[in-house]
């Protein structure tokens, strides 16, 4: 958790990869007006529903940014709480971290924003070659695969978790707005590109391992340059477009509730994330697998 004089940010994943990029990008950045006062550690295993209710009382938060992931190629891990690693610690934690943390985010200029991904577009033309193709949440909002025996191709549960995260936060955007206490509050998602980082746990073949340890960290850097918001980027470049989603650098802060970025430039989210019916079968199955009681959040419209 950084602290700043513009009150404290709280990042999931700052361990690494991009989390650590943002919090960097806050103290190379003086003049952004976010000066880095303080970094503390907030132990947090989102692996755990337990420990994610146990993160404690925080100071008032200027933003909280849902950064951490987990992702696999070839294999699959299961969490204590029985659910799968990726859809716990991509999805069902940081929907329970975000409705207890609620009621510490600044009432009139707190943000949420939720990472995301190409991969939750089932019309996405990136997503429309092997394995992957098709493989996302068509009839359900979550996949049995999720808290029962793995079936299919890991990179489309990639793609799963990353729509359910972005259909989650539009509903969360929905409902915040018509909530008279909390109505301030905005919700952001960014799709941050593809970053060399250590988010894939399972490197898979020795062809991927080594176009991600040694081949796109060369080549990352000067893709981006030519193209700032293609599909590849670094990850200081992204935690600058997080930070600006966030409304911490001057960019986005007038962004409304609800906006997706795709790196610094508005975009959007696919079709099945902006179904209603799935958005509000998901927040449901949400409340239920992370066992939400009255009392957990100052959401009105929780349930």
């Amino acid at each position: 958790m950084a602290t700043t004089p513009q009150g404290s940010i709280f990042v999931t994943g700052a361990n690494g990869g991009l989390g650590s990029a943002i919090v960097d990008q806050i103290a190379r950045t003086p003049d952004s007006g976010c000066e880095l006062s303080r970094y503390d550690l907030v132990p947090l295993d989102l692996g755990s529903l337990a420990s994610v209710r146990a993160a404690g009382a925080l100071p008032r938060l200027r933003a909280l940014v849902l950064n951490a992931g987990w992702q696999e190629y070839t294999t699959q891990t299961r969490t204590a709480d029985g659910f799968d690693q990726a859809f716990q610690v991509n999805y069902l934690s940081h929907f329970l971290l975000t409705l207890l943390l609620l009621e510490s985010l600044d009432r009139e200029r707190g943000r949420v924003v939720v990472l995301g991904s190409w991969s939750h577009e089932t019309t996405d033309r990136r997503n429309t070659m092997g394995p992957t193709h098709g493989r996302r949440v068509h009839g359900r909002a979550v996949p049995a695969d999720f808290c029962g025996p793995a079936h299919g191709h890991r990179e489309g549960r990639h793609g799963e978790v990353e729509l359910d995260g972005g259909t989650s936060g539009r509903e969360l955007s929905e409902r915040i707005a018509a909530d008279p206490a909390l109505s301030a509050l905005t919700v952001v998602g960014v799709d941050p590109g593809a970053m060399p980082s250590n988010l894939i746990r399972d490197r898979g073949t020795p062809l991927l391992r080594f176009m991600a340890d040694w081949l796109m960290p060369w080549l990352v850097p000067i893709m981006s340059w030519f193209q700032p918001n293609g599909n590849f980027r670094t990850t200081a470049q992204s935690a600058r477009d997080v930070l600006r989603a966030a409304g911490l650098f001057s960019g986005n802060d007038a962004s409304a509730n609800g906006t997706y970025f795709n790196g610094s430039v508005v975009g959007d989210v696919g079709p099945e994330a902006k179904d209603d019916v799935k958005c509000k079968t998901l927040w449901t199955d949400g409340v239920r697998f992370a066992e939400v009681q009255d009392g957990d959040t100052v959401l009105a419209d929780w349930r």
